[in-house]
């Protein structure tokens, strides 16, 4: 089949291809893609085709096709979704945490660090020192004035007196 002839065929079926699509799809925009794909699919074997009493019966079994196909990859789609439903959401941080947070972000970074990594993840002071890439010495200090500036911020001693050890 020449391209003239090829370009003939399209004329005289593609609206009826089209309305073939929509029908088996229910969207107008997938239907185009779907008939243009089976135009494609068609072109790359026209010296195949050429041979076929009925090109728009062919095209119409590729449109079939190809909308099954579509079909079962939106079920598989959907059944992934339900799999993977996303988590409750989280309950809201209590107002504890709101005030712990406020005043972590009034202190300097690496004091912020270094007590975040110590008291809310629970690594140990020579452990926060090889994270950070301090020695253990520093890290103390770190401890030290950020539990006292914690306690300014929070209105109150309540991290300044404690131990800052190994646990």
């Amino acid at each position: 089949m020449d391209e003239t002839t090829f370009d003939e065929c399209y004329r005289a079926t593609v609206r009826r291809l089209v309305q073939y699509a929509y029908a088996m799809c229910g969207d107008a925009e997938v239907a185009q893609d779907l008939a243009h794909e089976a135009y494609l699919r068609a072109w790359q074997r026209r010296r195949r085709l050429a041979g076929y009493e009925d090109l728009e019966a062919w095209l119409r079994l590729v449109v079939t096709r190809l909308s099954a196909d579509r079909w079962r990859r939106l079920a598989v789609h959907r059944r992934t979704l339900a799999r993977l439903r996303p988590p409750p959401p989280a309950p809201p941080p209590s107002d504890d945490t709101v005030l712990l947070v406020r005043a972590l972000r009034e202190i300097p970074a690496r004091q912020r660090q270094a007590v975040v990594l110590h008291y809310l993840v629970g690594l140990s002071v020579a452990d926060v020192a090889t994270e950070i890439g301090t020695s253990a010495g520093t890290v103390k200090s770190w401890l030290a004035r950020g539990r006292a500036a914690l306690g300014a911020h929070l209105g109150g001693p309540a991290y300044a007196g404690k131990e800052h050890g190994d646990a």
